[in-house]
């Protein structure tokens, strides 16, 4: 079951408030809500939703649909998607309000603006045609406010990097494709580009991408950064690197644990341990190549965790940590080649404490001699 193809697929918050939003429109129209509705998928073919609610009057109609995540464990899976649609002025086509549970944007940098609702540009051009699509079939004008409220949504929010984004009051109605893929890292790695889009917009001149919450807890305190500078790219540093390089920044420190920057040191730009382990061989040749004695490299070698590892060379007064985080330097620098940017590798224990540092040096070019 680890296969995604054996995964169930979903629906993104974006296609349940299409759906919901095309019923609510036709029902305003016809008096009556098609159920279930189906709408047109942005890559094309059509989905069909049941409505868990209804509700209507002379001068709105309100449907509601329950997000089915499918196998994905979106913390949005089973909330409900409401979207209450009424009247607009003539001329005044599709109107986006946020109601309880969804966001509105404080800090420019985001695909929408500042003021407006947290609602993408792609779950807007889906909401605009089916509601054209209903105006189409009864000679209306398609002039209404879509009103979209998610069912505890400003609780879910906490959960999300939307307070860190500067999205406020609830979440966003997300989606590209109207589908969701189980287990996919598209929609960290899309969170990790708009926290660089903020900090960009927001004109910082350092952020930091951390694997995980203690590193970042401990780069954010020797730096004294903001949380705006704080990118969580958890184990797709190759993800941020590659974003990075197109979208520089003066300065970035990237900070993680001993085994994830050894993983980094050793290749590899996706850290999770379903990707791979740490190599024992090449670390210890790489202790052997920055002056470790042949026994300490063999005692690293079979090593059992990378912590063994550099609790061994610690022991042995020799500075392990500081020779993955310059390998890490090498590896992330070439995906960083021609930025400028001005890296720096960090590594910390679990509890927060730095065990080795390559320095903040800037990337003109891809400098594969710089560390070994």
């Amino acid at each position: 079951m680890n296969d995604a193809r054996l995964l169930r697929r979903g629906w993104t918050t974006g296609a349940c408030a299409t759906a919901a939003a095309k019923a609510a429109y036709a029902a305003l129209l016809a008096g009556a809500f098609p159920d279930p509705v189906t709408i047109t998928l942005p890559g094309g073919g059509e989905a069909a939703f049941a409505l868990a609610e209804t509700a209507r009057s002379a001068d709105f109609a309100t449907a509601g649909v329950v997000k089915d995540a499918g196998d994905d464990p979106d913390i949005t899976h089973g909330a409900l998607i409401r979207v209450r649609v009424s009247p607009a002025p003539a001329g005044a086509g599709v109107v986006f309000r946020a109601g309880p549970g969804v966001g509105m944007v404080t800090r420019p940098g985001l695909p929408i603006p500042p003021g407006e609702p947290a609602i993408n540009p792609v779950p807007r051009q889906m909401i605009r045609a089916a509601i054209g699509e209903v105006a189409a079939s009864h000679g209306a004008a398609g002039d209404v406010i879509v009103e979209i409220s998610i069912e505890n949504g400003e609780k879910l929010a906490e959960k999300t990097l939307n307070p860190r984004l500067g999205i406020q009051g609830g979440l966003s109605v997300l989606g590209t494709t109207g589908i969701v893929i189980p287990y996919s890292c598209a929609a960290w790695i899309a969170s990790i580009q708009r926290g660089i889009d903020v900090a960009r917009a927001a004109g910082l001149t350092h952020i930091a991408g951390a694997t995980g919450r203690t590193s970042e807890a401990a780069v954010r305190q020797l730096h004294g950064l903001s949380e705006t500078a704080l990118i969580d790219m958890g184990d797709f540093v190759g993800g941020m690197l590659k974003y990075l390089r197109q979208h520089p920044v003066p300065r970035l420190s990237i900070a993680g644990g001993i085994a994830k920057l050894a993983k980094l040191g050793q290749g590899r730009l996706d850290l999770h341990a379903k990707r791979g382990l740490v190599d024992f061989a090449a670390l210890a040749t790489l202790a052997q190549r920055a002056g470790a004695p042949a026994p300490l490299a063999d005692a690293i070698a079979r090593a059992e965790t990378a912590l063994h590892a550099e609790t061994l060379a610690r022991d042995a007064g020799f500075a392990l940590a500081d020779a993955i985080a310059g390998a890490a330097w090498t590896v992330a620098a070439d995906l960083l080649a021609g930025s400028g940017i001005a890296l720096e590798i960090l590594v910390f224990d679990r509890g927060g404490d730095l065990l080795g540092r390559a320095p903040f040096a800037p990337v003109h070019r891809a400098p594969r001699n710089r560390r070994t």
